[in-house]
């Protein structure tokens, strides 16, 4: 299965804009800029959408962690927070907020031990910690 996503910029750094769109529509023309990402502009940015995409992976790994141990899960509510270190020009970590309604027959315990797990396996996650990238170039 491979999904698509395409971003297009015009401009320099700081006074450029660009979009982003997604195969599902979902994101169509979502404007991305400068500010967006390291001030208070209007629009999107690459941390928030690796954050977004964290916590709905992990969210469903963990749902289906629960599932295959023989729970179904109440309400799971999870935050990503991408720091970025501008610097270092780095990811300089990613915190996952887990809230979670408690589950009849799962102890706190076993749930956090299912959760640690989850985080393990999500595919986003192995993706973050160390996954070739290729890159293709045209150049016209």
């Amino acid at each position: 299965m491979k999904r698509t996503a395409n971003a297009h910029w015009n401009g320099n750094l700081k006074e450029g804009k660009g979009n982003i769109s997604v195969q599902s529509t979902v994101l169509t023309n979502t404007q991305y800029s400068f500010n967006a990402r390291f001030a208070d502009g209007v629009g999107t940015n690459p941390e928030e959408l690796l954050g977004a995409s964290h916590a709905g992976c992990f969210t469903m790994a963990l749902s289906a962690a629960l599932t295959k141990a023989g729970f179904i899960a109440n309400d799971l509510d999870t935050k990503a927070t991408v720091e970025l270190d501008p610097a270092a020009g780095a990811i300089a970590g990613i915190t996952l907020d887990l809230v979670a309604a408690a589950i009849e027959g799962v102890s706190e315990e076993q749930f956090k031990e299912i959760a640690k797990g989850a985080k393990e396996g999500c595919p986003i996650s192995k993706a973050l910690a160390a996954t070739p990238i290729t890159l293709n170039v045209t150049y016209k």
